[in-house]
C-alpha cells in the first residue's frame, strides 16, 4: 500500500505471499520448457552468400569486406575513446581539485543555426571566453535585445554590458521583458510605464512548446491539451515591428545581438521569432558557449549569446538569486537561505503547508518531514529540502515580483541626449499599442501563483460558478538586489 505524500508504494510483503511468486514462476519457466522441447530444436539459416551466377560478384564481396573493416575501425575507435574517458574521470577522482582545462566542443546546429568563431584550442578560461563571445555579439550587431525577467527587471540588468553598448558606436538598446505571464498585470504596466522613460520597452512571453524540424517524432498518442498551456507566443508582432521600422530606416540588412542573464529565455526568444527549435534552451546554465547566428529573412538575422556570469566575489544571497549555476558552486542549505531570507516568513508556510519556523534549518526540517525526504536512520534529509527549494525558485512555481522604485531616476551612464539617440528611427507610437494588446491578451497570476486566463476563459469558469481571487499579495517583503551591487565577469575579465 502507499503511503500518504510518497511517490512510489513500498516493496515490502510476506514471506507467504512471496514464496507464492516465486513457485508460480517457476511453474511458468517449466511449462516453457516443455513446450520448446515439443517443437524441436530449429537449426540456424545459415548465410549462403552470393551465389555464382550473380553479376558483379568480386566487386560485391570487396565492398562487403571494406564494410566490415570499417566497422572493426569504428569499435576500436570507440574503444579508445572510452579508455580516455576512464582515465580522465580517474585523474578527477585522484585529484578533486583540478578542474578539467578542455571544454567540450558544441556541435553545429542544422539548417540557418551556425556557431561562428569556435576556439581551436580547449585551453581558455570559460569564463573569460564567454565575455569574448559577449563583446563579439555586441560589436557584430547593430541592434541590441538586453532580455529582462518580468519578475525582477532591475536585477536583470547589467549597467556594464549597457555601458559596452553605448561606447561601441551608433546601436540600438531595446529591452524585452521577458516571462510576462509570471507578474500580475498592473505590476507588468508600472514596470513598463518606468522602463520606456529610459530605452524602448518590449512586452513579451516566449513559447516554450516548440517542434525541433530537424528531428524525426514517431507519431504517439497525445492526452488532451490544458487550456491554459504557454502554447501561444505574445509580443512577437510588437518585436518584430520595431525591428522592421529600424530596418526600414537603415536601408540595410541589420544584425540583432541578444543579451542577458542565465535563465530569463534569450534562446526562448529566437525560437519563438523563428518558430522552431534551433537554439538549445533549458534551466542550467551554459548551453550557449559561442555566438549563434539565425536568419530569420533577408533583411534580418539574430545572435545568440552567452549568458552574463555573476563575479563569485559576491554574496551568497546575490549569487542564489541571480545565478542558476550557483547551486553547484554554493551549498544548496546556503543558497535556499539565502532566498528564504528575502521571503515573507507568513507566505512561506502558506505556500508549502508547514509550521511556523524561527530558523532556514527549522523549515528545512518541516519541509523533509512533510515531502517525506529522509536519510538513512529517518532523519530528515536538509540537502534535499533544499534543493526542493532551488529547483521551484530557478523555475515557475514559486510565484514571486517586485514593484519599481516610486520615484524614476536617469541612471548614472545614459544621458538625456543618448536616451533620445535610442528611441530615434522606432516607431514608438505603434510599440505602445502592440504592448498594450499583448498585456490584454496575456494570461496573469493569481494569489496563489497559478496562471489566471483572459476574459474568455474567466466567463467559462463564472459559468461554473468557479472565481478566481483578484487582489494580489507580493511573495517579497522588499525589493531583490539590483545589478549595481552585483559585479559581473564581464568587468572582471576585458574581452580581447
Amino acid at each position: 500500500m502507499k503511503r500518504p505524500k510518497l511517490k512510489k508504494a513500498s516493496k515490502r510483503m510476506t514471506c507467504h505471499k512471496r514464496y507464492k511468486i516465486q513457485k508460480k514462476v517457476r511453474e511458468h519457466h517449466r511449462k516453457l520448457r516443455k513446450e520448446a522441447k515439443k517443437q524441436g530444436r530449429k537449426k540456424p539459416r545459415k548465410d549462403p552468400g552470393v551465389p555464382n551466377s550473380a553479376p558483379f560478384k568480386e566487386a560485391l564481396l570487396r565492398e562487403a569486406e571494406l564494410r566490415k573493416q570499417r566497422l572493426e575501425e569504428l569499435k576500436e575507435q570507440q574503444k579508445l575513446d572510452r579508455q580516455k574517458e576512464q582515465e580522465k574521470k580517474r585523474k578527477l577522482e585522484t585529484n578533486p581539485g583540478v578542474k578539467p582545462s578542455n571544454l567540450e566542443p558544441v556541435k553545429e546546429e542544422s539548417g540557418q543555426c551556425k556557431a561562428k568563431d569556435k576556439p581551436k584550442s580547449g585551453k581558455q578560461n570559460p569564463k573569460k571566453l564567454y565575455c569574448q563571445e559577449l563583446k563579439k555579439v555586441i560589436e557584430a550587431s547593430d541592434v541590441v535585445l538586453e532580455v529582462l525577467d518580468a519578475r525582477d527587471p532591475l536585477g536583470c540588468r547589467c549597467p556594464q554590458a549597457e555601458e559596452a553598448v553605448v561606447q561601441s558606436g551608433q546601436k540600438k538598446l531595446v529591452l524585452v521583458l521577458n516571462k510576462s505571464d509570471l507578474v500580475p498585470k498592473e505590476n507588468l504596466e508600472s514596470w513598463l510605464s518606468y522602463l520606456k522613460k529610459e530605452l524602448p520597452t518590449v512586452v513579451f512571453r516566449a513559447s516554450t512548446n516548440l517542434k525541433d524540424k530537424g528531428k524525426i517524432i514517431k507519431h504517439l498518442k497525445v492526452r488532451k491539451r490544458t487550456p491554459f498551456r504557454n502554447e501561444v507566443c505574445v509580443g512577437k508582432e510588437g518585436l518584430w515591428k520595431l525591428l522592421r521600422s529600424f530596418q526600414e530606416t537603415c536601408g540595410k540588412a541589420i544584425q540583432v545581438g541578444v543579451i542577458g542573464f542565465p535563465n530569463v529565455g534569450k534562446s526562448s526568444i529566437i525560437n519563438s521569432l523563428k518558430q522552431e527549435q534551433i537554439c538549445n534552451v533549458g534551466v542550467s546554465m551554459g548551453l550557449t558557449r559561442y555566438m549563434q547566428v539565425v536568419t530569420l529573412d533577408k533583411q534580418i538575422t539574430v545572435v545568440d549569446s552567452p549568458s552574463f556570469i555573476v563575479s563569485p566575489v559576491n554574496s551568497a544571497s546575490a549569487l542564489a538569486l541571480r545565478s542558476p549555476a550557483s547551486i553547484e558552486v554554493l551549498k544548496p542549505v546556503e543558497a535556499a537561505s539565502a532566498i528564504l531570507s528575502q521571503a515573507d516568513a507568513r507566505q512561506v508556510v502558506l505556500k508549502f503547508t508547514v509550521p511556523d519556523f524561527k530558523n532556514p534549518l527549522d523549515f528545512f526540517t518541516s519541509l523533509a518531514q512533510r515531502r517525506g525526504l529522509h536519510q538513512k536512520g529517518g532523519s530528515p534529509n536538509l540537502e534535499g529540502a533544499a534543493k526542493l527549494i532551488w529547483s521551484e525558485w530557478t523555475g515557475a512555481s514559486l510565484g514571486y515580483y517586485c514593484h519599481p522604485p516610486t520615484s524614476w531616476t536617469p541612471p548614472p551612464h545614459f544621458s538625456e541626449a543618448i536616451m533620445r539617440d535610442m528611441k530615434q528611427g522606432l516607431n514608438l507610437e505603434e510599440l505602445e499599442k502592440n504592448n498594450a494588446h499583448s498585456i490584454h491578451r496575456k494570461e496573469f497570476r493569481d494569489v496563489q501563483g497559478r496562471k489566471r486566463p483572459g476574459r474568455h476563459h474567466l466567463r467559462n469558469l463564472k459559468q461554473m460558478g468557479q472565481h478566481h481571487l483578484t487582489s494580489q499579495i507580493k511573495w517579497l517583503k522588499r525589493k531583490m538586489m539590483l545589478m549595481t551591487s552585483v559585479q559581473t565577469m564581464y568587468n572582471n575579465f576585458s574581452p580581447l
